[in-house]
C-alpha cells in the first residue's frame, strides 16, 4: 500500500489558489489603493515648509500607512480566505483528497503571506519613489542642508518594509490559529485585532509589573511575553528617516524573532485544526 506523505506540490497549489481568490477580493485592491493614496498625500504638505525635515514627515507618514493597512490585510484576508473554504465546503472537498490538514493550513498561509508580500513590495517601491522626486526638488531648492549628499538610506527603507511583512505573517498566523477553532469569521478578525493592541502594549505591561519585583508575577509576566510577540521590537522606523542607518544585526535579530513565531504559531495552527470537525 502507497504511503501518503506530506507533499510541498500539494502547498503550493493551495497558496495559489489562495493567492489568486485573494487578488479578486475588493479588499485587497482597496488596501492597496488607500495606502498609496496617503504615501502620494504626503508631498501635498510641502507647503508648510518644512525643509529637509519633510522627509522625514514623508517617510513616518508612509510607514504608518503601511503598518495600518498591513495589519488590517493581515487579519482580515486570513479569516475571510479561511472561512470562504469552510463556509462554502470546499474544505471538505479539499481533505476529503489526500491533502493533510497541515498541507491545508500552510497553504492557506502561504497564499496570504504571498498577498502580504505584494502588498509590501508595492508599498516600499510607491514610499522609495516619492522620497527620491522629492529629495531631489528639496536639493535644488535648499542645497545647503544636501552638502553631503542624499539623505535618506532607500536600502533600509527595503529592510524596514521586510521586517514589517514579517510582522504581518505573524498577525496572519496568529489569525489563523483563531480561525482554526472558532465558528465565525467576526470572533477571529474580532480577537486577532484585540491580541494585535497586546503584542504593541505588551513591553509597557511587562516593564510596570517587572518593577514590582514580585517573582510569581515576574514569572508570569515573563511567560505572557513569550506567547504574546512583542511587536515593539519591528518598529525601526525612526532610526531610518534622514540618513541614520538600521544596523544590519539588529535586522537580523527581529527577522529571526519573526520568523520563529510564525513557525510557532502555524504549529500551533495545524494542532488546533487537526481537531476541529469540519
Amino acid at each position: 500500500m502507497k504511503t501518503i506523505r506530506f507533499s510541498p506540490e500539494r502547498v503550493s497549489i493551495i497558496a495559489r489558489n489562495t493567492l489568486l481568490e485573494a487578488v479578486r477580493q475588493k479588499l485587497f485592491s482597496f488596501l492597496v489603493l488607500i495606502s498609496l493614496g496617503m504615501i502620494l498625500s504626503s508631498t501635498f504638505f510641502r507647503d508648510f515648509n518644512f525643509g529637509s525635515g519633510e522627509l522625514k514627515f514623508i517617510t513616518d507618514f508612509g510607514f504608518g500607512a503601511i503598518t495600518f493597512f498591513g495589519s488590517i490585510l493581515a487579519i482580515v484576508a486570513t479569516a475571510q480566505l479561511f472561512f470562504s473554504e469552510i463556509e462554502n465546503r470546499t474544505a471538505l472537498t479539499i481533505l476529503a483528497k489526500p491533502v493533510f490538514r497541515s498541507e491545508f493550513i500552510f497553504g492557506k498561509f502561504f497564499g496570504v503571506f504571498l498577498v502580504l508580500l505584494f502588498f509590501c513590495a508595492i508599498m516600499a517601491v510607491s514610499l522609495a519613489g516619492v522620497l527620491y522626486w522629492r529629495e531631489g526638488e528639496l536639493t535644488r531648492e535648499i542645497p545647503d542642508a544636501f552638502a553631503d549628499g542624499r539623505l535618506v538610506a532607500y536600502g533600509d527603507i527595503f529592510i524596514f518594509v521586510f521586517l514589517q511583512w514579517l510582522k504581518f505573517g505573524i498577525l496572519a498566523a496568529i489569525t489563523m490559529v483563531i480561525a482554526s477553532f472558532s465558528n465565525t469569521n467576526l470572533y477571529s478578525v474580532v480577537m486577532s485585532f484585540f491580541i494585535l493592541i497586546i503584542c504593541h502594549l505588551q513591553y509597557l505591561a511587562r516593564d510596570a509589573w517587572e518593577a514590582l519585583g514580585v517573582l510569581p508575577v515576574k514569572l508570569a509576566v515573563g511567560l505572557l511575553g513569550l506567547i504574546f510577540p512583542n511587536f515593539q521590537l519591528f518598529n525601526l522606523g525612526d532610526q531610518i528617516a534622514l540618513g541614520e542607518r538600521l544596523p544590519g544585526e539588529l535586522a537580523l535579530r527581529v527577522a529571526l524573532y519573526g520568523l520563529v513565531y510564525i513557525l510557532v504559531f502555524n504549529a500551533v495552527a495545524i494542532y488546533s485544526f487537526r481537531k476541529r470537525e469540519i
